[in-house]
């Protein structure tokens, strides 16, 4: 959709803009600006307040980005604000991110913007629900825990009503418990029932608002790196096709911190809004501005967030990289690969003379190559067939493999000719 309804407060005509948040002045009544109409809202997720990435306070930075966000909601007269899960980096979040928080509510709250929030698989259900009648009378509506129903809200604009629809993440079994007589057992399950009771018209607008590991038709979400320990062991059990949100004009997802859709536009990660990880150095942050035409005429902009410190990953010798004219942004963050043959002494109080916030160095010569091989191998050799898989299984399920499930892996494995190779 390139147009964007607007509708004079004086004499209610509507007019047809291209663009969003424009200024502009009714032809009829003149002196009147008119008045966006058309509901439109920012998708955030993954803020993960409070978190540090190796040993640096995240806080400024967040604090910075939760302000950028807010001159951009002013800026371009945004209606709502939804946050997709993991508003905090740990169940218990300390004092500043909690403050954080509570700031960057209260100035939505001045702004008179509409906030939905959900919990992620970071936060306690307990904790951001904490409050949440209260926070309504404020158009600030939280579902932190699923009670056995979706939760909804509905707003109005130009064209009608939109429904809200409100999942926090869920796990198969807590969903089992309100319905013990459907067949559950994965995620993809779960959330199927869920939707099958919601009773969701599917005539009307619908967006939905998610934490869960949500694939495409043919292919996982690319992962940032910084996501859980638990997010990179997905195992087929908690994946979640995104053909079960056909009924959604948008779904606004949590859990991955790389921005991408997931097999069409309008089901979107909005991906977390700094680089929580030193292997995010090269992603792209946005925010997913979604704009609600009529119903399946959903358009959706991707607005570049500017971090107050970039990532960044320098490699090369280390006096060649600290000369004068090669110093850059000396106030990013900073990653550092050094090609020397010979470890440098006290690098690390070296580089922070010029780059006080260097995160990390590491080598890469041929020595740590040789040795990187090395040790792969004497991994891989030392280790049988049963105990190379015995392990992997561990870390996907968290218990041992049976008996049963490792002689079909071994049947699979000799039919593939892997057997032999893997000892």
């Amino acid at each position: 959709m390139d147009y964007s309804m607007y509708v004079c407060p004086k004499c209610n005509r509507k007019f047809k803009v291209k663009g969003t948040g424009k200024k502009i002045k009714c032809t009829k009544c003149k002196d009147v600006y008119l008045v966006s109409k058309t509901f439109s809202f920012l998708h955030l997720a993954d803020l993960h307040l409070g978190r540090y990435l190796c040993d640096m306070d995240l806080i400024d930075d967040q604090r910075y980005i939760l302000s950028r966000i807010i001159k951009m909601i002013e800026d371009r007269e945004v209606d709502a604000v939804v946050v997709a899960g993991d508003v905090y980096d740990r169940a218990v979040p300390s004092e500043a991110a909690v403050r954080l928080m509570d700031d960057f509510l209260n100035k939505l709250v001045e702004l008179k913007v509409k906030t939905f929030i959900i919990s992620g698989n970071h936060d306690s259900e307990e904790r951001i629900g904490y409050g949440s009648a209260l926070f309504k009378s404020n158009k600030i509506f939280i579902s932190s825990r699923y009670e056995g129903r979706l939760y909804k809200q509905t707003v109005t604009d130009c064209y009608g009503e939109v429904d809200i629809y409100l999942l926090p993440y869920v796990k198969a079994s807590q969903v089992k418990t309100f319905y013990p007589d459907d067949d559950i057992t994965t995620y993809e399950d779960a959330v199927r029932v869920i939707l099958e009771h919601a009773n969701i018209d599917k005539t009307r607008r619908n967006i939905l608002v998610a934490h869960q590991f949500v694939v495409g038709r043919t292919s996982d979400p690319s992962l940032a790196g910084s996501e859980s320990v638990a997010t990179h062991m997905v195992g087929t059990i908690e994946k979640i096709s995104c053909d079960l949100f056909d009924d959604f004009d948008y779904v606004a997802l949590g859990h991955i911190h790389s921005p991408q859709r997931v097999s069409r536009n309008e089901i979107r990660y909005a991906g977390s809004p700094l680089k929580y990880s030193i292997s995010e150095v090269n992603n792209v942050k946005s925010v997913p501005l979604v704009t609600m035409g009529e119903k399946g005429d959903t358009h959706v902009d991707l607005i570049p967030l500017e971090p107050l410190r970039d990532l960044r990953h320098i490699k090369g010798p280390m006096l060649q990289l600290l000369k004068r004219e090669s110093i850059m942004s000396p106030k990013d963050y900073i990653y550092v690969t050094l090609t020397d043959e010979e470890v440098q002494n006290d690098a690390m109080n070296i580089f922070r003379q010029f780059y006080p916030y260097t995160l990390k160095i590491d080598y890469d010569n041929s020595h740590t190559r040789s040795i990187e091989q090395s040790d792969y191998d004497i991994r891989i050799k030392n280790k049988s067939f049963d105990d190379l898989v015995s392990e992997f299984y561990g870390m996907m399920y968290g218990c041992n493999i049976s008996s049963g499930e490792m002689r079909v892996i071994k049947e699979v494995a000799k039919e593939a000719g892997v057997l032999n190779e893997a000892g």
